[in-house]
């Protein structure tokens, strides 16, 4: 069976103004997390490390990478904007960079110790950090590299790094367990190593220690102070022990430049990549629509919504894309294309409004109904059972509520959902795009569900619900049904509001995406313009190992059953377009204020707005002109805002609702004179 690739996407068309606006809104977001990597980059500085003769970490891996690649480093900004007890200075990245790299041909996880931060000790995060990249390495079966150069816990905080089921304790059971599953260990000792700095390389399958190097349980100073004997580091557990009495290293070497020729060569006779092979004879192409474009078009407001197939089309070969059961659950997407000339399956949130199955109008897109969840469902799990990794494009604003939700069984729906994304073997990689809200963030992937890597973009928001939801929900006692202060006191009305306007900030700025950074709770932040590289290489590292998943070839996906089994339905949508168009019929019509006016309408059901912001001039007013598709209204559900545009040119004569006005699909909202 030969599965047809469609092309997807269109060159970006009108509302260049808008868009620029979009764009430099995202560059100043990309900017700003340019210097934020910059100083975890620089971490203390390169010049106690090069008075000592050797390289500093980021010199190491620089040496280490195939010329003209790129790291892609995870955990980056692990404890950004952190401070310690016993630290005058902050723990850039946790002292350790974790990162993905091409070594001879083959992506490796590299995990080494920031030798510039505080000699590579290991604060609170540090374990963590570097077990996740294990974990990483070990889903996507990738060899560790390791550079050692450990001073050890840093002490003052070693209640919060050497206790509990993640303290650096876990760090060698993941050693033994990568060891176990065969996953290939490779480790560079370069200086300090000490009590768990190391133990960290001695399970690998090959250990290097430089003239520099020493591996010990217990440091010189702490054998002065409890046996009074006058030894160096070196001494107790140097390169002349630990590689010819010991036995615990294999080789050493003169200094940090063989060392990590070494490491290039044992890489090298590993297995290559299987890539290749996967892609069935294809090459790899770029899309035919420009990746940078992206950020022009995410809106720069949360609220507002875009059309997901146009990012989609910028992200996959040759911008063709195979959509899957594209007439059930239109508010998701599902389907497949090729990355780098190999087979990704695409979940993702529709954020355009799409026709009820009821035939009651339009619904708002962005949120999680009977049909999407299903189809979704169905479509992780036939990616599981033909091996297909999966990239899910996260911007939810939750599931759908109310009686008729709870009456559909959404819980059940949902339960299905999250039953087989716990239960996928395959690599599954999650990118909050925008929104990542309530138990929607959970059901499509998110970090909970462990995908292999998660990455979010510099404009994502993470949290149960909004700041002014939230703040509405805490001080709901003291409000209206209109959620006004309902206080008559001024004192009180000031307190109330001063309070709500706290909480919501509070919870603004704990949705930025740094935070989430810093506390682990999404793997990187990445550029817009990054999106296409990273899923590349993610594509790459999954089809790299072989022996250890199914991954099936094209002609045998049970995808190709299911569409066949839904094609029926399918069929009948299209031949009854009119279900969807219903509500029009039914809706209430507003009397126009003259003959001969255009009349605009919602569409769907929702509260009208006027204008994109409160305090934000309206859109429109008397005798503004305006061309077909310019906004002339918004209509909120769920806080999620869609357009209602103007179906053509004219001149704005009155709106027929006013701001916080409940509307259904297909009323009107306003009227224009044709010119």
């Amino acid at each position: 069976m030969k599965l047809s690739l469609n092309s997807i996407g269109s060159e970006l068309q009108g509302a260049a103004t808008e868009r620029a606006a979009h764009e430099a809104h995202h560059d100043g977001l990309g900017s700003s997390l340019d210097d934020k990597r910059s100083v975890v980059r620089d971490g203390w500085g390169s010049e106690r490390v090069h008075r000592k003769g050797k390289w500093t970490t980021w010199e190491r891996i620089d040496a280490l990478i195939d010329p003209g690649t790129t790291p892609r480093s995870v955990g980056t900004l692990v404890n950004w904007d952190r401070e310690f007890e016993g630290s005058r200075r902050q723990a850039p990245g946790a002292g350790v960079v974790t990162a993905f790299c091409e070594v001879n041909g083959r992506w490796v996880m590299v995990i080494a110790n920031d030798n510039t931060v505080a000699s590579g000790a290991w604060w609170p995060k540090t374990p963590e950090k570097i077990q996740r990249a294990q974990e990483m390495a070990l889903r996507l079966r990738l060899p560790v590299v390791y550079l050692v150069d450990c001073s050890g816990l840093f002490l003052p905080e070693q209640s919060r790094s050497f206790p509990g089921r993640t303290g650096a304790g876990a760090i060698f059971k993941k050693n033994s367990v990568l060891s176990a599953e065969g996953v290939p260990q490779v480790a560079g000792v370069f200086g300090d190593c000490i009590a768990g700095g190391g133990y960290m390389p001695i399970i690998s399958d090959r250990v290097y220690m430089t003239e520099q190097a020493y591996m010990v349980i217990a440091g010189a100073a702490l054998i002065k102070g409890a046996k009074s004997q006058e030894l160096t580091s070196l001494d107790i557990g140097g390169p002349e022990v630990h590689v010819h009495k010991s036995a615990c290293a294999d080789d050493r070497v003169p200094d940090d430049a063989t060392c990590i020729r070494k490491i290039r060569e044992e890489i090298g006779r590993l297995p290559g990549s299987a890539a290749d092979f996967y892609r069935h004879g294809v090459e790899a192409e770029a899309p035919i629509l420009a990746p940078g474009e992206i950020a022009q078009i995410l809106p720069k407001d949360h609220r507002q919504i875009y059309d997901m197939r146009e990012v989609i089309a910028r992200l996959v070969d040759g911008s063709l894309f195979h959509e899957v059961f594209a007439d059930v659950g239109r508010e998701m997407i599902t389907g497949v294309a090729r990355v780098s000339g190999l087979w990704v399956g695409f979940i993702a949130n529709e954020l355009q409004p799409q026709p009820s199955p009821a035939g009651s109008g339009l619904r708002p897109g962005g949120i999680l109904y009977r049909e999407g969840i299903a189809k979704i469902a169905a479509f992780s799990r036939a990616c599981n059972a033909d091996g297909i990794p999966v990239v899910w494009l996260q911007d939810i604003a939750g599931f759908d509520i109310g009686v008729e939700a709870e009456a559909q069984g959404l819980l059940g729906y949902g339960s299905s959902l999250i039953y087989t994304n716990s239960t996928n073997r395959v690599p599954m990689f999650t990118v909050l795009m925008r929104k990542a809200s309530g138990a929607g963030y959970y059901a499509m992937a998110g970090m909970p569900y462990e995908p292999v890597v998660q990455l979010s973009t510099p404009n994502a928001r993470l949290s149960v619900m909004e700041g002014r939801t939230l703040a509405i929900a805490a001080y709901r006692t003291k409000l209206d049904d209109d959620f006004e202060i309902a206080a008559e006191d001024p004192e009180e009305r000031a307190q109330i509001a001063e309070g709500m306007a706290a909480t919501e900030a509070r919870i603004e700025a704990d949705m930025d995406p740094v935070v989430a950074a810093a506390q682990m709770d999404v793997d990187e932040v990445v550029r817009l313009d990054e999106l296409r590289d990273w899923l590349c290489a993610l594509s790459e590292m999954s089809y790299q190992s072989t022996g250890y998943r199914r991954i099936k070839n094209p002609r045998i996906w049970s995808i190709h059953d299911l569409e066949v089994l839904t094609r029926g339905r399918a069929a009948l949508q299209r031949e009854n377009p009119e279900a969807s168009e219903s509500s029009q019929d039914a809706a209430v019509r507003a009397v126009a204020p003259e003959e001969g006016l255009v009349e605009i309408c919602a569409p769907m059901a929702g509260s009208f707005w006027s204008r994109p912001s409160p305090g934000a001039d309206v859109f429109v007013r008397p005798g503004t002109k305006v061309s077909a598709g310019d906004t002339v209204g918004l209509v909120e559900v769920m806080k999620t805002f869609s357009p209602i545009r103007a179906p053509a040119d004219g001149e704005w004569v009155s709106g027929a609702v006013a701001d916080g006005d409940g509307i259904d699909g297909g009323s009107v909202v306003g009227w224009l004179r044709p010119i």
